[in-house]
Formats: structure tokens, C-alpha cells, sequence
């Protein structure tokens, strides 16, 4: 299901979804309409209500799955993305993105290391029996210090990795999550290692998080020489 739906442009979500709750609603609508007309008042406002809680439905379907399009489906530990780098001055690098099947961002990170963060969302039985696998969103990307003191004085960088949706599914599932039978949990992951010049990574997420791995010689001695 989330293949499918990862598939799809989220305008044509929004507007297929909602289209099918109107289909569904019309034959409400009518009869309602016919009821009111013949003064039959009680059953024509029934139905009518339940014409305006189909539409409703569809609406919010249709918001729904635009706002999982912005996660990824997540069966196994798999590459999230690969980030590259080149140093400007010291502690001071322009860092490239590039994630899974989306174009490449390059930011400008301070510090001596930088961090990835990523939303993760798992689902209970009966959604994964469903097709709903664990997804996850990476959020942002953010320059470190080793030195904490440097750390409260320094300038710090920050960007936003993730695309906007015009509903943010974590935000519901984390208000309403003790009511709902398919959310189950809901975190952040986050990994942080050395910049170097001419350093790439690879970032790979799991089920239960983010991991960082060194891809060329310049980040292995980054790492290695990491205190």
C-alpha cells in the first residue's frame, strides 16, 4: 500500500481521495434532499449528516496519505541517503545530500561533526497485515562541536530535509495515538560523525534507527582519528 501510494503526485491523492468520499456522499445527499422535500425532517437530516461525515472521511483520507507519501517505506535496514562533503576553512563545510529516489540538497554545516535526524513510525498488527510497513522521514541536518563549551558559543547550522505535506501524520498519530488501533511507535533517530574534507557517508535506517558508515578512505580516518 505504501509503494502504491509512494507512487502517486500528493495533488492526485488529495484529489482522488476526496473526489471518491464525494461519490460516496451524492446518493446520501439525495436522498436526503428527497426526504426533506417530502418534510420527512428526521431522516433527511440523518442522512444528510451522514453525507457530511463521508465527504469528511474522504478529506481527511485524501490528507492522510498525502502526508505518508513524505515517508518511506521501511521493510529491512536499507540506504536512507549519501552525504558528501568539501571543506571551506576550518570547522566550517558545504555538505551534499543526496537521499533514496530524490534530488540532491548541498548546505553549509559549521562545527567538527554533523548530525542527521529521521522520524520513524511503526505500526501495530492490524495495519501491518494491511501492507503498512515501519516508514521513516529524515528531518534535518545540523553541524556539531566536539567541545561543549564551543558548542554553547559557536555558531550553529541547522537545515530541514523533509517536504512539506499539508498533514503532518506524526503530529496526529503522536495527539491521538491512545486512540487509534494502528499507530504503535512513534520516534526520532539521530547519528552524528566527523566532518573532513572529501569525506562521504552513508546513512542506513532500520526499525530501530539511523546508522552512519564511513564510504571512502577520508571519512574511515575521520572516524578513526574521532575523539
Amino acid at each position: 500500500m505504501i509503494d502504491f501510494l509512494a507512487g502517486l503526485q500528493p495533488q492526485y491523492l488529495l484529489v482522488g481521495l476526496t473526489l471518491l468520499g464525494a461519490l460516496i456522499a451524492v446518493p446520501f445527499a439525495v436522498i436526503a434532499v428527497r426526504r426533506l422535500v417530502d418534510l420527512r425532517f428526521a431522516s433527511g437530516s440523518v442522512l444528510l449528516l451522514c453525507a457530511a461525515l463521508v465527504l469528511t472521511l474522504g478529506v481527511l483520507a485524501a490528507l492522510t496519505a498525502a502526508s505518508l507519501r513524505t515517508y518511506n517505506r521501511l521493510t529491512q535496514e536499507q540506504e536512507a541517503a549519501r552525504v558528501t562533503m568539501r571543506q571551506v576553512e576550518p570547522k566550517h563545510y558545504t555538505l551534499t545530500v543526496q537521499p533514496k529516489d530524490a534530488r540532491a540538497q548541498t548546505f553549509e554545516v559549521r562545527g567538527d561533526e554533523w548530525q542527521i535526524d529521521a522520524r520513524l513510525l511503526k505500526w501495530r498488527p492490524i495495519a501491518t497485515i494491511a501492507g503498512f510497513d515501519t516508514v521513516y522521514r529524515l528531518e534535518r541536518l545540523s553541524g556539531r562541536y566536539s567541545d561543549i563549551a564551543e558548542e554553547r558559543s559557536a555558531k550553529r547550522t541547522v537545515h530541514g530535509l523533509a517536504e512539506r505535506a499539508p498533514l503532518d501524520f506524526w503530529v496526529f498519530l503522536r495527539r491521538y495515538n491512545d486512540y487509534l488501533p494502528f499507530g504503535d511507535a512513534l520516534y526520532g533517530s539521530a547519528a552524528f560523525v566527523p566532518m573532513a574534507d572529501a569525506a562521504e557517508y552513508t546513512v542506513t535506517v532500520s526499525s530501530t534507527g539511523l546508522v552512519v558508515r564511513p564510504a571512502n578512505d577520508a571519512a574511515r580516518k575521520a572516524v578513526g582519528a574521532w575523539k
